[in-house]
């Protein structure tokens, strides 16, 4: 007898965790599948580190075929899904198409970007959604600061040395408390090697350089999501380091030459970095599918109405909120881990392995990472900031990571003692990664 056939399409943090929990659960008694176009699992919440130099990329990058045994990983992105005929459609890195059917379907396709109506920013501006985006903004920062440390016009270098960055929610304050540290370091090494080469003399007359961060929200405080205490040591911290924390405030246009705020102040800058939130792929929206938000309408046991052998979770997935009657979860990593368990626990109850259970989670917290060994926390409802909080906050995520722990905690060793390295690795062109069409480390999905 054939075995029942299960199609995960991506391997964000849903998808990830849904294959983990069936590959335990059914372990040959059913093939799975898992479709993605790259062969790792990405780590999100480090990837700011990645970005500031802390972290090397394979770090956050956990191998799909090393930690997901009796699962068939089928690079491509799924370009087609006939619903009715149980059949996808998928392109591989090579451009070959292949064909795939199933019995069950789990979409985990993700989210993208959260893009404004602001002239300029698709243009100008870069996301901060994957791998590609974090290199890409680690070398643009080195960059900018040698950029601006050979410049010979003031104007040019102040310009160079300024980052924007929009969006003060978990990402963007993360980004802008990493990115100001690793700048920062970054500036006083050029500082020393021009004062080096002009000589003693020199040394006495040059003065540090600092770099100008700009973390730019219309909300009335930095993590507006969070518990006002948590949001308050966030910004202590990023204000005693600098960083400029505009709150109600936002970009009206950008240019190549810098951005105009809606207070009408005119910011001369190289460097936009957009971190204003995600919203589901778009590409949900064609599959013929009843939507919520731009998310697939599911029940409590994350089943697309009406189509049994289809469900969906994660980001993609409007998924019902038991904790708050009449609302959906809301689309973060915490929700989607736990959501890609439950659906790999109740794929295998549809298989004949234990009962379907409803999604149901409390929130145990939430942690930011501000860099150095600043962190604000609050797991189990209990406030943590500095130290504490660092603790705290890189012990859920060595505890959250499905690998490379040990790794992890040699670069976290190495970065306390040695300074940042200022090299551009040049990997990443800035063409390559816009705003308009950046996509996240998990399949796009069209549905024909």
């Amino acid at each position: 007898m054939s075995r029942s056939r299960i199609v995960i399409v991506g391997a964000g943090f849903a998808g990830y965790r849904a294959a983990r929990t069936l590959s335990r659960t059914l372990r040959d008694e059913a093939e799975i599948i898992l479709v993605n176009p790259n062969d790792y699992f990405l780590y999100l919440p480090l990837l700011p580190e990645v970005a500031s130099g802390v972290l090397e990329p394979r770090r956050v990058s956990v191998s799909l075929a090393g930690t997901l045994p009796r699962v068939r990983l089928v690079l491509g992105e799924v370009d087609s899904v006939d619903l009715d005929g149980r059949r996808l459609r998928y392109v591989d890195p090579e451009g070959r198409s292949g064909e795939l059917g199933y019995d069950r379907l789990l979409l985990t396709v993700g989210s993208v970007n959260k893009l404004l109506p602001i002239p300029g920013a698709a243009e100008h501006a870069h996301g901060f959604r994957g791998m590609p985006e974090a290199l890409y903004l680690r070398d643009h920062i080195n960059r900018q600061i040698a950029l601006a440390a050979a410049a010979e016009d003031a104007e040019e270098a102040a310009a160079r040395r300024t980052f924007v960055v929009v969006g003060a929610g978990y990402t963007g304050t993360e980004v802008a408390a990493h990115g100001q540290m690793f700048a920062e370091s970054l500036a006083r090494q050029h500082s020393r090697q021009e004062a080096h080469e002009r000589g003693p003399a020199g040394r006495r007359r040059t003065r540090e350089v600092r770099t100008r961060w700009i973390l730019l929200d219309v909300a009335p405080r930095v993590l507006p999501e969070l518990d006002h205490r948590l949001s308050e040591t966030a910004d202590e911290v990023l204000r005693e380091r600098g960083v400029e924390v505009r709150a109600g405030t936002s970009v009206q246009e950008a240019t190549s030459e810098g951005v105009v705020l809606d207070t009408g102040e005119v910011v001369p800058t190289r460097s936009l970095i957009w971190c204003v939130g995600v919203r589901p792929d778009p590409v949900v929206k064609d599959l013929g599918l009843e939507t919520r938000q731009g998310r697939i309408v599911v029940d409590e046991y994350l089943r697309v109405p009406d189509r049994p052998e289809v469900m969906a979770c994660g980001d993609a997935a409007a998924v019902p909120d038991l904790t708050r009657p009449g609302e959906i979860t809301p689309m973060t990593a915490q929700h989607a881990v736990r959501q890609g368990k439950a659906a790999g626990r109740n794929l295998a109850a549809s298989l004949g392995h234990g009962e379907p259970r409803p999604y149901k989670h409390h929130d145990l917290g939430f942690m930011v990472d501000l860099g150095g060994v600043k962190a604000a926390a609050n797991p189990l409802r209990v406030p943590l900031s500095g130290p504490l909080a660092n603790l705290v906050t890189r012990g859920y995520h060595l505890a959250a990571m499905p690998g490379n722990r040990i790794r992890v905690l040699a670069d976290w060793a190495l970065d306390a003692v040695l300074p940042r390295q200022a090299a551009q690795l040049g990997l990443v062109r800035s063409w390559s990664v816009p705003l308009e069409s950046d996509s996240p480390e998990v399949a796009r999905v069209p549905t024909r």
